[in-house]
């Protein structure tokens, strides 16, 4: 099992979210759960390495 942090919030009555990962590319949904199954589709789109040109987020250590 594979956890990825998201961001939600509801909006005009739907449900908008990104992968922290990948803060460019939002969708959306009429649920809570609509809205993950649709994070969960673009998890796997992004990560597919069929997209090209992905802007990506992640941390990295400074010494």
């Amino acid at each position: 099992m594979q956890v990825v942090k998201i961001v939600y919030w509801e909006q005009d009555g739907g449900w908008l979210g990104y992968l922290e990962e990948y803060p460019d590319y939002w969708t959306q949904g009429d649920t809570l759960d609509d809205l993950k199954e649709h994070l969960k589709d673009l998890y796997h789109d992004m990560t597919s390495g069929q997209i090209l040109g992905i802007r990506k987020v992640e941390e990295m250590v400074l010494s």
